[in-house]
């Protein structure tokens, strides 16, 4: 049974609005399926018994692929990548919107040629795993859009009180195809993703051969350092531990760089607030997966490590809400940025929306003494942003894991389990 995702209302909207949406995302996140609700005639580039013959007439007439009633969706495009000139050619000819859904699993490999950018025909979507509201993990209860309303009252139910379950949840991740497996058997399949990416997926994006032990070596440490801004240096430091070989940085961020264009790694950007003194902000990206079962299957960590090692359940608990802010922010056309400045003092998640609104978050895993420490930061830091020269913040939350309610705090701090949040 097909189970509704966010990025269906986003796609339906695209598709009123430009010829062409291509929608990207990590393999096995949902994206085919969701685009075949949609489809009226598919085309499936990767198809074993029709690759080779695809690949022949993308290269010798690639418009003969493209006919057929639209939406015309085309799965895993970047397989041809002439196929992208070719679209954009028949949406300018066609002078019609909604004509063809593109999806990828993978940026395609840079072969010298030169594409256009397809601006103005073009949408782009990012699809992630799913979120624990699309799960049915989370009531949906408190609604993101409706905490920028400043609601002065709020009464949720966690549905999700109880560590055991949110460490499962944490070790599973967002994959459609694990959601309604067993126990034992949904959180094997982040392992086999795993093992799949440093095996070859990382050497099949661009066709350069890299070695699979080092690419395990390199993901543990990029799982230990998430939600930090650890820079290359201190990875390739990591890696070099155990790595007969000399390895550059350039090595590393060549690694990386192969590991973000198949979304597996997306780092979260800062953010950078008009603020009333003057505060050096560092400028570095946050290291995240694009999901938590991806770092938690490179450490070969499963839910019971997590609740005998709290320390670290908090902060892979911290890669699953950014994975739900991020899908839910998108859906409210906003998106999740971070904040850390020199003395230390940081956001978890700052959710800013187009229109120029934002929201503070701080993430914690539950109980009284670190919600408390999260509004003490969450105020402080609002102290700090100069409300004359850009707008205050709509609202401070502390997102935790555990804890039976969602509610309001006198001081105006909303705090909200994550089995109780949607978009």
């Amino acid at each position: 049974m097909y189970r509704p995702r966010l990025t269906d209302k986003i796609l339906s909207r695209k598709l009123k609005g430009k010829g062409a949406v291509l929608i990207q995302g990590p393999k096995w996140c949902g994206k085919t399926t969701s685009a075949e609700q949609m489809a009226k005639s598919i085309l499936y580039m990767s198809k074993p018994e029709d690759v080779k013959a695809n690949l022949i007439a993308a290269d010798i007439d690639p418009s003969k692929l493209l006919q057929g009633e639209t939406p015309r969706l085309i799965d895993e495009w970047q397989i041809a990548p002439k196929l992208w000139d070719a679209v954009r050619f028949e949406v300018d000819h066609r002078n019609a919107v909604g004509q063809f859904i593109l999806t990828g699993s993978a940026v395609p490999p840079d072969t010298g040629e030169i594409f256009h950018t397809g601006t103005g025909r073009f949408a782009w979507i990012k699809m992630r795993p799913m979120t624990l509201f699309e799960s049915g993990e989370s009531s949906g209860e408190i609604s993101l859009k409706a905490l920028f309303e400043q609601p002065e009252q709020i009464l949720a139910e966690n549905k999700i009180d109880d560590i055991d379950r949110l460490a499962f949840l944490i070790c599973r991740g967002g994959w459609p195809g694990a959601i309604d497996m067993e126990y034992d058997i949904a959180l094997e399949q982040a392992f086999d993703y795993f093992d799949a990416i440093v095996n070859t997926d990382i050497s099949r994006v661009d066709n350069v051969q890299r070695d699979s032990e080092r690419a395990k070596r390199l993901m543990k440490s990029y799982s230990r350092h998430q939600g930090t801004q650890t820079a290359y240096t201190v990875l390739r430091d990591d890696i070099c531990v155990n790595d007969a070989e000399t390895l550059t940085e350039d090595t590393v961020y060549a690694y990386t760089n192969a590991l973000r264009k198949i979304f597996v790694i997306e780092d979260m950007p800062a953010w950078n607030p008009n603020l009333r003194s003057k505060t050096a902000i560092r400028t570095s990206d946050t290291r995240y997966f694009i999901d938590p079962s991806i770092a938690t299957a490179s450490l070969g960590l499963g839910p019971n490590d997590l609740v005998k090692d709290l320390n670290t359940m908090d902060l892979f608990f911290e890669t699953l809400c950014v994975r739900d802010l991020r899908v839910y922010a998108e859906s409210l056309d906003g998106q999740v940025y971070h904040y850390r400045d020199k003395s230390g003092l940081e956001c978890d998640a700052v959710v800013h929306l187009r229109n120029g609104s934002f929201g503070l978050i701080e993430v914690k895993l539950g109980g009284d003494k670190l919600i408390e420490e999260g509004v003490e930061n969450l105020k402080k830091f609002s102290s700090k942003i100069d409300t004359d020269k850009m707008k205050e913040p709509s609202f401070m939350m502390v997102l935790t894991g555990i804890g039976k309610y969602a509610y309001r705090r006198e001081d105006g701090v909303y705090v909200v389990p994550v089995g109780c949040l949607r978009d």
